[in-house]
């Protein structure tokens, strides 16, 4: 009997873009069992809360095949290694966009290998199409008033829209006495 491999993709998702969408796809090939873990990651600052993200990933897979493969969204505020043991996982895999990604990756790769060498770290490169998209990216140019619409799934691109209204509407009204 062959053992399940299954992989985690761990990452903040602030928002979940085109991007992510790619490494999840094709994470999916290399796997039986994907999950997707979001982190807490409060110091980061996400514009949307934990639940708002592992709520917009969940909808945003429910609309992708994924033939074969069991996909789950968890969230997770614990160290990584121990969440990936939690998962049962044997994989880690890590979406790079750039060579600056690399050397970061690189260092948090042998980190995690010195933590738990039973748990090998899978680097994907990023499609040609998604190579310059950053959630931090997408989040400053929605923010100014660009456009996203190729960067982010339409479900994302409407949760933002919403949220930039939403904080300018707090920036502009009178400050309570």
């Amino acid at each position: 009997m062959t053992r399940e491999r299954i992989g985690i993709y761990p990452g903040t998702f602030d928002p979940v873009t085109n991007g992510h969408l790619d490494i999840i796809g094709r994470a999916t090939r290399l796997v039986d069992r994907l999950t997707v873990g979001v982190a807490a990651n409060a110091g980061k600052g996400p514009l949307f809360s934990l639940a708002e993200r592992v709520t917009m990933v969940e909808e945003v897979l429910a609309t992708l095949p994924t033939p074969g493969v069991t996909i789950e969204v968890v969230p997770f505020s614990n160290l990584l290694m121990d969440f990936a043991v939690g998962q049962g996982a044997s994989i880690l895999v890590r979406g790079l966009r750039a060579v600056s990604d690399f050397e970061y990756e690189f260092q948090m790769c042998g980190m995690n290998s010195r933590l738990n060498p039973s748990i090998e770290t899978v680097f994907l490169m990023a499609a040609e199409g998604c190579q310059f998209i950053s959630s931090r990216f997408v989040k400053e140019i929605g923010r100014l008033g660009g456009d996203i619409t190729g960067f982010v799934p339409p479900l994302v691109h409407d949760r933002l829209m919403t949220r930039f209204k939403e904080l300018d509407a707090q920036e502009t009204s009178p400050a309570s006495p």
